[in-house]
């Protein structure tokens, strides 16, 4: 089975200048954990997840270790999230994400994904974004394959 027969197409896409704001807002709106940064001409160039928004909110793994009781104030980190909302896109993206052919054997996909602990990842043809395929796509399009049903 390939990507290409389980993948989702049509997705929901930010350019770089985009508010995060507004990639928050596709994200909850399709319920999907992840909006891939594209050109206008459908380059990828990008994946907007929601692991790189809150990231910014997050002290410095050294700050937990030289400051332990300045850098624990979650109240105030949680403060920060209206300015990281108000962030570009480009400034939080994962930049050349990882991305897979339509014509990738879904087991092969699934086996980049499991090593990378991720979820979903962008489907790209010729430079292009075509769509996303996530582990439950993979899941469901196995299932229904192989499953008596």
């Amino acid at each position: 089975m390939l990507v290409r027969e389980v993948m989702t197409t049509g997705v929901l896409t930010a350019f770089r200048d985009d508010t995060v704001r507004s990639v928050v807002v596709k994200m909850l709106s399709r319920h999907c954990g992840a909006i891939p940064v594209v050109e206008p001409d459908g380059t990828l160039v990008g994946l907007a997840a929601v692991r790189d928004i809150l990231l910014p909110l997050y002290p410095n793994y050294g700050d937990y270790i030289h400051d332990t009781v300045h850098a624990r104030d979650f109240v105030e980190m949680e403060a920060g999230y209206a300015a990281v909302l108000d962030k570009r896109v480009e400034e939080i993206m994962t930049r050349k994400p990882l991305s897979v052919s339509p014509d990738e054997p879904v087991l092969a996909t699934a086996s980049y994904m499991g090593l990378r602990h991720f979820r979903r990842i962008p489907v790209v043809a010729d430079g292009k974004l075509v769509g996303m395929v996530s582990i439950g796509d993979i899941n469901r399009g196995l299932f229904f394959a192989q499953a008596e049903l």
